[in-house]
């Protein structure tokens, strides 16, 4: 395990963004369980509130992740300081992004539906850090062949093609698996392949001319949003609370 471990780890230079990832989750995972505590009345825990103004735990957030990205940035990948300068960018990073709709709004929208995008920005993040540490690399780097890194002219049309498949699922409103498809090269080829979200650019330059694409792409549409945006509010639900439901003609 230990051999493993430093083979994977260690020695590529990865420990401090394992520890970085490691702490950004349960730093996102503890304020959540802190915040839903408070919300209910429960527990010792209450709002910082010097002077009757709020002070939102995305203020040390920046502050962390602003000396532990400085820290990280001089440390270098390796010893004991990469390893604290990752982790206290980690916390940082998560107490921001945990309040992401916030920052995004300029409004405190943490219990609103608008403040399911930090839970998403949040689940988002850590599944794109986890693929680098799994040894993912952008826009298909890792899928070139050491016979097709030695000639210039292949290597750069493959990552070139992974490039345009990754705006065309960008311009076909997804941009999360546009994202995603940056380390993974296969799910940017999939969205870029499948029919635009309508109200796209995409949609709207391609569609118009085309009622019955159009009409495949509204039907395809409300059948992923029914089938799994349901899933996906629950799982953020479960992990970051159910936001405030608002009153009936509200």
């Amino acid at each position: 395990m230990g051999t493993w471990f430093d083979r994977n780890f260690v020695e590529p230079g990865k420990l401090p963004l394992l520890l970085a990832l490691a702490a950004f989750v349960v730093t996102f995972l503890v304020t959540r369980t802190i915040t839903r505590l408070i919300r209910a009345g429960r527990g010792p825990f209450r709002n910082i509130t010097p002077g009757g103004m709020h002070i939102h735990h995305v203020v040390p957030g920046v502050v962390l992740a602003v000396v532990g990205g400085f820290g990280a940035v001089s440390s270098g990948k390796r010893g004991v300081a990469a390893g604290i300068c990752a982790v206290i960018f980690g916390v940082g990073a998560g107490l921001v992004l945990d309040e992401f709709a916030l920052i995004l709004h300029l409004d405190d929208v943490y219990w609103s539906e608008q403040g399911r995008q930090s839970v998403e920005v949040v689940i988002l993040t850590a599944a794109l850090v986890g693929l680098l540490v799994a040894g993912f690399s952008p826009i298909g780097v890792d899928s070139v062949s050491s016979r097709e890194a030695g000639g210039r002219a292949t290597a750069i049309t493959v990552l070139l093609l992974d490039l345009l498949f990754v705006a065309i699922t960008l311009v076909k409103g997804k941009p999360k698996t546009a994202l995603l498809g940056v380390l993974v090269p296969f799910l940017a080829w999939v969205g870029a392949v499948r029919l635009a979200r309508p109200g796209s650019p995409w949609a709207r330059r391609f569609y118009a001319r085309h009622p019955h694409r159009r009409a495949r792409a509204l039907v395809r549409a409300y059948r992923h949003d029914r089938d799994w945006v349901r899933r996906a509010r629950r799982f953020q639900d479960l992990i970051g609370g159910a936001p405030d439901r608002l009153p009936a003609g509200g």
